[in-house]
C-alpha cells in the first residue's frame, strides 16, 4: 500500500487535471460557439439559463427524443403492469409482461416491427431444434447480416414515415439478436428432458419481449433471466418505493450531469470539425478526450439505469452498471466492468466455446481475436470498428502477456527481493499509464472514428514528442494510482 498522503496527492492531481482540462474545453467551446452554431446548428435550450446545447451526439439525442415521445411512458406502463400482475396474477406474470412487451413494440414499431422481431425469433427457434451450436451461430450471424443488406434496409424504410422509427427498429433487432442467440445456444446445450420445459417457445417469447431491455439492453443471458423470473426476489411496498425513489434520484442526477456537459462542453461538435481538432491547445485536446469518454460513461448510466431500475422493481438482478472510466487503467478492466452484460455474453457464448485459455497461447489468441471480431460485426462492421476491435485485441493480448510474464516464479521472486510493495505499486502504475493512454486513444476511434484517432496520435505522440507525450503519461500515472486503489476496493466489495 502507498502512504495515505501520496495516494491523496495523486487523487488531487487527477481531479485537478480533470477540472482544468474541462475548463479549457469550456473556453474553446465559448470561443468557437458562433462557428460551431453555423456548422452544426446548436440547440437553444431553457434548461440551463438559455445556454446552447451540442446536439451532435446522435445516440443521446436519439434516445432522449424517443424517451420524451413514447418510451418513458411505455416503461412506466411496464412498471405498473408488473406490480399489478405481482399482486393479482403472480403465476402468469411472465406471460402478462410478454403480452405487454408485444403491445409496447406495436406502439412504437407498428405491425411490421412486431412481425420482424417474431420472424427472427421463430427462425432462431426452429434452427435450435437441430441442437447444433454451429447451426445456431450461423443462423444468428445470417439474421444479423440481413440488417446491413441495402435492399432489406430500403424495404424497412418504406414501413415508416421517419428515419428515427427505422433506426429504432434496427437497434431493437440488433439487441434482440443477442437474446435469441442466448436462448438458442442454451437450448442446444440442454440434455435432460426435465429441463426442456423451461426452454419452450413461450419462454423464449417472454425473454425476447421483456420490455425494459427490449430496445437497447443491457444484456441478460437466458439462464439468468428464467431463473430470476421464475423465482423473483419479492419486496414489500415500502422497499419497492425506496428502490424507486433512490433509482429515480440517481437517474435524475446522471441525466442532469449529461445535459450539463453538452451545454457547457461542445466536445462532439469540435470532434466533428477536423480543422478545430487540429488547432486547439494540448490542454483542450486532453480535456476533449476526457470529456468524450466520461460523457459516454454518464450516458450509459442513464440508458442502462432506466431498465436496471425496472428490473429491480420486477425482482430481477440487472447486470451492474458501468464502472467510471476515470478509474479504468487496463483494457481487460474496461471490457470486464463497462458493459458487464455484453462481457458475460461474450465469455459464455464466444470465448469459452472457442477454447479460451485452455488450448495454449495460439488458442487463446484465436479465441480472443474471434471474440473481438464478433463485437465489431455486431456493432455494425464499419471500417473504424474493425480498427477499434483490432487495437483492443492487441491491447488485451499485450496486457495478458505482461501479466503472465510477471507471474512467473523467477520474475516474482526478483521483484519481491529487490522492490518494496510501494515501489511495486508505483511500477504497476507506470506500466498502467502506458496502457491507459492506448485505451483512451483506441476508444476515441470507437467514439469519433479513424480520423479522430489519427489526429490524437499525430498531435500527442508524433508532433508532441517528447514533452507533450511524457506530460500525458505523467497525468495518466496519477490516474492509474487512483484506478488501482479503486479496483482493489471494488474487488473487495
Amino acid at each position: 500500500m502507498l502512504p495515505p498522503w501520496e495516494l491523496s496527492l495523486y487523487l488531487l492531481a487527477s481531479l485537478g487535471f480533470h477540472f482544468y482540462s474541462f475548463y479549457e474545453v469550456y473556453k474553446a467551446s465559448r470561443e468557437h460557439e458562433e462557428e460551431l452554431d453555423r456548422e452544426f446548428e446548436l440547440d437553444i435550450d431553457a434548461l440551463f439559463g438559455g445556454l446552447k446545447k451540442d446536439p451532435t451526439d446522435f445516440e443521446w439525442s436519439f434516445w432522449m427524443e424517443w424517451g420524451k415521445q413514447r418510451l418513458a411512458w411505455l416503461m412506466l406502463g411496464h412498471a405498473a403492469v408488473s406490480q399489478m400482475a405481482m399482486l393479482l396474477a403472480r403465476k402468469t406474470r411472465p406471460w402478462i409482461l410478454m403480452a405487454y412487451g408485444m403491445w409496447a413494440c406495436w406502439c412504437v414499431l407498428g405491425v411490421p416491427g412486431v412481425l420482424m422481431v417474431l420472424l427472427h425469433t421463430v427462425v432462431a427457434f426452429c434452427v435450435a431444434q437441430f441442437r447444433s451450436l454451429l447451426l445456431s451461430w450461423l443462423c444468428s450471424l445470417l439474421l444479423l447480416s440481413t440488417l446491413r443488406l441495402q435492399g432489406v434496409e430500403e424495404v424497412k424504410r418504406q414501413w415508416y414515415r421517419t428515419e428515427t422509427e427505422y433506426y429504432l427498429l434496427q437497434f431493437t433487432l440488433t439487441v434482440r439478436c443477442l437474446y435469441y442467440t442466448s436462448f438458442s445456444l442454451e437450448f442446444c446445450r440442454q440434455q435432460m428432458p426435465a429441463a426442456r420445459a423451461s426452454y419452450s417457445f413461450s419462454w423464449m417469447l417472454a425473454y425476447i419481449f421483456y420490455y425494459p431491455v427490449f430496445h437497447n439492453g443491457p444484456i441478460l443471458n437466458f439462464p439468468e433471466f428464467i431463473k430470476q423470473m421464475q423465482h423473483p426476489e419479492l419486496c414489500s411496498l415500502k422497499d419497492s418505493l425506496c428502490i424507486l425513489a433512490r433509482g429515480l434520484g440517481r437517474l435524475l442526477c446522471w441525466w442532469l450531469l449529461a445535459e450539463l456537459m453538452i451545454h457547457l462542453l461542445y466536445m462532439h461538435a469540435i470532434y466533428s470539425s477536423a480543422r478545430l481538432l487540429g488547432t486547439v491547445s494540448y490542454w483542450t485536446l486532453g480535456g476533449l478526450a476526457l470529456a468524450q469518454v466520461l460523457f459516454f460513461y454518464v450516458k450509459y448510466l442513464v440508458l442502462f439505469g432506466v431498465p436496471a431500475l425496472l428490473m429491480r422493481l420486477d425482482g430481477l438482478h440487472p447486470p451492474p452498471l458501468p464502472r467510471c472510466v476515470s478509474t479504468m487503467f487496463s483494457f481487460t478492466g474496461m471490457w470486464r466492468y463497462f458493459d458487464v452484460g455484453l462481457h458475460n455474453f461474450l465469455i459464455r457464448y464466444v470465448y469459452i466455446p472457442l477454447g479460451g485459455s485452455q488450448h495454449g497461447l495460439l488458442g487463446t489468441l484465436l479465441s480472443t481475436a474471434l471474440t473481438f471480431a464478433f463485437v465489431s460485426y455486431w456493432h455494425g462492421g464499419y471500417d473504424y470498428l474493425w480498427c477499434w476491435a483490432a487495437f483492443n485485441w492487441l491491447g488485451v493480448t499485450v496486457e495478458n502477456g505482461i501479466r503472465r510474464l510477471v507471474e512467473t516464479p523467477c520474475i516474482q521472486d526478483t521483484l519481491t527481493r529487490h522492490l518494496s510493495p510501494p515501489t511495486r505499486r508505483r511500477l504497476h502504475a507506470a506500466v498502467a499509464s502506458c496502457s491507459t493512454s492506448m485505451l483512451i486513444l483506441f476508444n476515441l476511434v470507437f467514439l469519433g472514428g479513424n480520423q479522430v484517432g489519427k489526429t490524437y496520435w499525430d498531435r500527442i505522440f508524433i508532433q508532441g514528442w517528447p514533452w507533450v507525450t511524457l506530460s500525458v503519461l505523467a497525468f495518466l500515472y496519477c490516474y492509474s494510482h487512483v484506478g488501482i486503489a479503486w479496483a482493489q476496493t471494488y474487488t473487495v466489495n
